[in-house]
């Protein structure tokens, strides 16, 4: 299908929005992240009302506008200075081939559909540990299924951010632990061969794998998709945190997010960054009330790192 001229323009600069070049990070609003149940019109109300630039891109809700419907949404989006973060990764990469090629298989329609709406990126994490598959072997099958991915995926010029999960109590809670810090993933990626393919940095897997500024400062701004911020709970230590328990970003002051983020200004970059706090309290909350406790976080951190 093809979109109107206006429509198109309008794809055109929400696209140049989101990916900012040049421009401070963005705030980025991620409903699932707070807990919040919101539809994609939702959504963006949220994030025009709480000061957010970028908002999760629902692919199987865009791929099934029609070309005014499209029109609608972004002309909408636009004038509100909203633009999009990211999509979510539909393929099913983690189970048995017939699964996974299945889900390879339906990619390009979703593909297309978000590089239509003007959506650049999609994101998923990969498991750090198995009951079944020794480092090599996983290694191996994520490098050739994240390859297949991200070929599908750059024809529709979309980039492949993957994060990795650091908290001990989740790579130890399995035979065999698997990539669970930013140096192992950086392997895979570069295992990959494929230029669109970048890091999701977590402020809270960075803290748990002891990773530093340092590790950061080595990148460059091409090199990450997307930021998380977030923070560590008090009075646990740190070996005994879980992944589903965080907080808001300098909520504690545990997690150095001062540093994380002055890191990637350094580098110079200028995508999105969510609170995916995981927390019960602001999953209790209104979605108002949630929407404004992460922009707060995220307005407080982004004036401690002088951004």
């Amino acid at each position: 299908m093809n979109l109107s001229r206006r429509s198109f323009l309008a794809v055109t600069a929400l696209a140049a929005q989101t990916r900012a070049a040049g421009h401070a990070m963005q705030m980025h609003l991620s409903c699932g992240a707070l807990g919040i149940q919101a539809s994609q019109r939702q959504a963006i109300d949220l994030a025009a009302k709480h000061g957010f630039g970028v908002v999760d891109a629902d692919g199987r809700y865009l791929g099934g506008l029609s070309d005014a419907e499209l029109q609608d949404l972004l002309g909408g989006m636009e004038a509100r200075k909203i633009g999009w973060a990211m999509a979510g990764l539909p393929v099913e990469f983690r189970r048995d081939e017939a699964t996974f090629s299945a889900g390879v298989a339906d990619l390009p329609g979703y593909a297309r559909g978000l590089g239509r709406a003007g959506v650049h990126s999609v994101t998923t994490w990969v498991k750090p540990g198995s009951d079944e598959l020794t480092y090599p072997a996983n290694f191996k099958l994520h490098a050739a299924r994240f390859r297949e991915i991200a070929r599908v995926l750059d024809g529709a010029g979309l980039r492949l951010g993957i994060e990795y999960v650091g908290p001990k109590t989740a790579w130890a809670s399995q035979r065999y632990p698997f990539i669970h810090s930013m140096a192992e993933m950086r392997d895979l990626i570069s295992e990959t061969g494929q230029g669109n393919v970048g890091l999701v940095l977590d402020s809270w897997h960075w803290y748990h794998a002891g990773d530093s500024g340092a590790d950061i400062v080595a990148l460059r701004a091409r090199d990450v998709v997307s930021v998380d911020l977030n923070d560590a709970p008090a009075g646990v230590a740190k070996d005994q945190m879980v992944d589903g328990k965080r907080e808001l970003p300098l909520a504690t002051g545990i997690i150095d997010g001062k540093t994380f983020l002055q890191s990637l200004k350094r580098i110079g970059f200028a995508g999105p960054v969510r609170a995916e706090p995981f927390n019960d309290a602001v999953r209790r909350m209104s979605p108002d009330d949630a929407a404004e406790a992460a922009a707060e976080a995220l307005r407080k951190a982004f004036t401690a790192a002088g951004i």
